[in-house]
């Protein structure tokens, strides 16, 4: 059996909470906006066209104007498009214009002319935007510290372990329509009555199959909802609830489906990391835990696996997440399920667990996931979150300071149900009374912000996604402000079996960096064509005679090798001779006529691209008896040529 990683409740009294709107600010996209291509071209410092026409800081506005027209035409002739000039963006570089092309077709057009440097997109810029939810800015500041959702904003000295959706959010937003991606929360099911949740919610499952931790008289289905999954005192401890606490409805999966993807912008509640993320809820656990059954063929139906006794989900998920976990290694049933996801290129975040810096325990500790301990809001662990290798890399937990008395300070606010048992209101995490604090909440962050990564770059792999985010992660503090009541802290270590609190984080504790939601989604939208290979071959062969074909290819950014290899002959009389996967490979063309061989080369991360080469084979043992359709050979080629010089030398000397 696997435990639910419950957040801590702080039980004290009910806090009501009122924010002003934040205004709403305008969305761009700059796709849809521009009916006319804007480009900023920068001539290279060699460029004809630029030496002749000449910017002069002293020139007028008419001149200047007419030596940009000019150069622009120029441009415009070579490069077979009508250009019109903007302003000057640079010594060298100024905008152009075009219609009926976008302006990343254009760049591209005009990127290719010898006399360019570059050629780049006029991108429209906007202030950063900032949703309208009230508890994105801030909570009741007579009452507790005007915090909000302070995990989501950009880093400051006050919060160094703030994600920076803000950031990402100007890049992706998770999609459009149909588009948009798809998160799948494996968890105790969701409240589809929440007024922050109901719009973003996908047809789910429910798959507790067992009657007495179930709650709503078991058995597999299509109805996600979450009945509850309080303990009570007669339960406690007795029969299949050995080991479980009494302990109220903790409504944990509406809280992590708020936090990946709770209505954003629509002036109520909070904000969703994944702003227009859709949420695929599927109810794993039930009263106290779930079965690691149910878990495996969750994860197997979220990712669009046929399940024996469900339905197909018509919705399969592109990130899977996983706020769940129990102790021990990582189990066959599981690994399979996830290397199962993972192969149809589905993206498996885990929370690292609970148990105060003791080793990360299954499913964190699996093969093929990405896996996310917890910060305080100064960027050091916070004292539940566990460490490892395992940990691929750590986002806010939340952390409450003041364990003693008093509001939690830093809390994850997120999506909520006020019933203590059956559900009663909706509503959101209490500073006083269930404040939302765990590596629980600090997965989701992850999940979503990979939905915003696929969004922006659909063809992304799970290894993609992974490496990106770590490569996107910012650095540890090594320093931290004081807090009341902490005593010093040490750097983490390797687990030991002994708690270990709060501490600064190291690589091989708490992963590669603290998340950093724009500079991931940034690294993963540039990461197309990242491979382009370079095919060598002969111009020219005969029938009947092997040549070899090789591949090179140039890769950016470093670090983006390439993996594999595969070969064929996509027209062309001829077929391959060696292993067809090799860097270098042998072609037998059979007869005459083009022969177009085509490389595909994937790199580290899944990412593929082709190249092709063209060689023009002629016939087999031409000019040889036979004729061969009247060709000539090389033998009557050097006789005629004797014939014809003796003859002149009987002229030349009669």
């Amino acid at each position: 059996m696997k435990t639910l990683l419950l957040p801590m409740v702080l039980a004290f009294g009910a806090l009501t909470a009122h924010a002003e709107r934040a205004p709403r600010l305008p969305t761009l996209s700059n796709a849809a906006i521009a009916s006319e291509a804007r480009v900023i071209v920068k001539f290279k410092a060699d460029s004809s066209t630029l030496r002749a026409r000449a910017l002069s800081a002293t020139a007028g506005r008419d001149s200047v104007a007419l030596m940009l027209n000019e150069r622009a035409g120029l441009l415009g002739s070579r490069a077979g498009v009508s250009l019109s000039s903007g302003s000057p963006a640079g010594e060298r570089a100024q905008v152009v214009m075009a219609s009926g092309i976008t302006s990343e077709q254009l760049a591209a057009r005009l990127s290719a002319d010898a006399e360019v440097e570059y050629a780049e997109p006029d991108r429209r810029m906007t202030r950063l935007a900032v949703p309208n939810d009230p508890y994105f800015s801030s909570r009741d500041a007579a009452v507790t510290p005007d915090v909000g959702q302070w995990f989501l904003r950009a880093p400051s000295s006050d919060f160094a372990s703030s994600i920076n959706a803000v950031g990402a959010w100007n890049q992706s937003r998770g999609g459009e329509g149909n588009e948009r991606v798809i998160v799948a929360v494996l968890d105790t099911g969701v409240r589809r009555d929440h007024p922050d949740l109901a719009s973003k919610l996908v047809r789910g499952a429910d798959m507790v199959a067992d009657i007495d931790i179930a709650n709503d008289g078991g058995g597999r289905d299509d109805d996600p909802s979450d009945p509850g999954d309080w303990v009570s005192g007669t339960e406690a401890n007795t029969g299949k609830f050995t080991g479980c606490s009494e302990a109220p409805s903790s409504w944990h999966g509406t809280q992590v489906a708020g936090i990946v993807g709770a209505e954003t912008d629509n002036g109520i509640g909070v904000a969703g990391t994944g702003w227009n993320v859709r949420v695929l809820p599927v109810r794993v656990l039930g009263k106290c835990y779930g079965n690691e059954s149910d878990i495996a063929a969750g994860i197997l139906w979220a990712a669009g696996v046929p399940v024996a006794g469900m339905e197909a989900n018509a919705t399969p998920a592109r990130v899977i997440n996983l706020s769940l976990g129990g102790t021990g290694s990582c189990g066959r049933t599981y690994q399979e399920a996830i290397n199962t996801a993972v192969a149809r290129g589905v993206t498996v975040v885990v929370a690292a667990g609970n148990s105060a810096g003791h080793a990360v325990g299954a499913p964190g500790n699996c093969a093929n996931v990405i896996t996310v301990g917890a910060l305080r809001h100064v960027g050091t662990k916070v004292g539940y979150s566990d460490v490892g290798p395992q940990v691929t890399l750590s986002a806010p937990g939340g952390n409450c300071v003041n364990l003693d008395s008093g509001p939690c300070l830093y809390p994850i606010v997120t999506t909520f149900n006020t019933g203590a048992t059956v559900p009663g209101a909706s509503g959101y995490t209490d500073y006083v009374a269930n404040s939302s604090v765990g590596t629980s909440f600090a997965s989701p962050q992850v999940a979503a912000v990979a939905g915003l990564m696929l969004s922006s770059q659909p063809t992304l792999t799970p290894l993609g996604v992974k490496v990106f985010l770590q490569r996107g992660a910012r650095a540890f503090p090594t320093t931290a402000p004081a807090e009341p009541g902490l005593s010093a802290t040490a750097q983490c270590r390797a687990p030991n079996g002994i708690d270990q609190l709060e501490c600064f984080c190291t690589t091989s504790t708490c992963g590669a960096g603290m998340l950093d939601a724009e500079a991931a989604v940034r690294l993963a939208s540039t990461a197309a064509a990242v491979v382009v290979p370079v095919v060598s071959a002969p111009p020219t062969a005969s029938a009947g005679e092997a040549f070899s074909a090789s591949v090179n290819g140039t890769v950016e950014p470093s670090g983006r090798e390439i993996a594999s290899v595969r070969w064929q002959v996509i027209s062309g009389p001829a077929a391959l001779g060696t292993t067809a996967t090799e860097r270098t490979v042998t072609v037998l063309p059979s007869g005459s006529g083009d022969v177009v061989v085509q490389v595909s080369v994937t790199d580290v991360l899944g990412f593929q691209s082709t190249g092709t080469a063209t060689v023009a084979v002629s016939s087999a043992g031409t000019g040889g008896s036979g004729g061969g359709g009247g060709a000539v050979s090389l033998a009557w080629l050097l006789g005629l040529a004797a014939a014809c010089t003796g003859l002149l030398r009987r002229r030349l000397h009669p």
